[in-house]
């Protein structure tokens, strides 16, 4: 996998990874880093806006108040009394976490829509071009057959051909039995 410093050397980009390069407080070593930290972050944007996931929340936090409400006093370890407390900063720290990583999840996908957008624009180019050329050739056919003689062009003509010689033949006959041509 390249590096960012060897794509800048002359090296060609991946066709899949977004333009320009993007300045990270901790650089990632290599690409297979970012990569596999990438899926991960869509993985779990995908995760949390499942329905799975929104029962097992639902039930995790339900289970943490039955059993702190419930359970015998020296076993709790969050008071209902100061309003749950670690409950409170648990889903907390899971919602800090979980905006920005499905931000860079979104950030990763609108990037691979770019390149997306610009692969279907390239090819939208060519097929117009292709276009383009097949009616230019479709018109220059066109004018070369209407240079060309057509069946029933042509029939007409052997048949005024026929009758031309039909009417020599005619011609002929009448001439060689006229009185005044001498008969061998």
């Amino acid at each position: 996998m390249a590096r960012p410093t060897e794509q800048h050397r002359g090296r060609e980009p991946r066709l899949d990874a977004p333009k320009g390069m993007r300045t990270s407080v901790l650089p990632l070593r290599n690409r297979t880093s970012r990569d596999r930290f990438g899926r991960f972050t869509e993985f779990v944007a995908r995760a949390m806006g499942t329905p799975g996931f929104l029962f097992g929340l639902t039930l995790f936090v339900v289970a943490w108040i039955v059993f702190n409400s419930a359970a015998p006093e020296r076993l709790r370890f969050d008071s209902a009394a100061i309003g749950f407390t670690a409950l409170t900063l648990i889903l907390s720290l899971q919602a800090s976490y979980a905006a920005p990583l499905i931000l860079l999840a979104q950030n990763r996908q609108d990037d691979r829509d770019r390149v997306q957008f610009e692969q279907d624009r390239q090819r939208a180019e060519r097929n117009l071009a292709d276009t383009e050329y097949l009616a230019r050739e479709v018109v220059a056919l066109r004018l070369l057959v209407r240079d060309m003689a057509s069946k029933d062009f042509i029939r007409s003509e052997l048949r005024a051909l026929l009758e031309e010689l039909e009417k020599r033949d005619d011609a002929d006959e009448g001439r060689a039995g006229s009185p005044g041509t001498r008969s061998a």
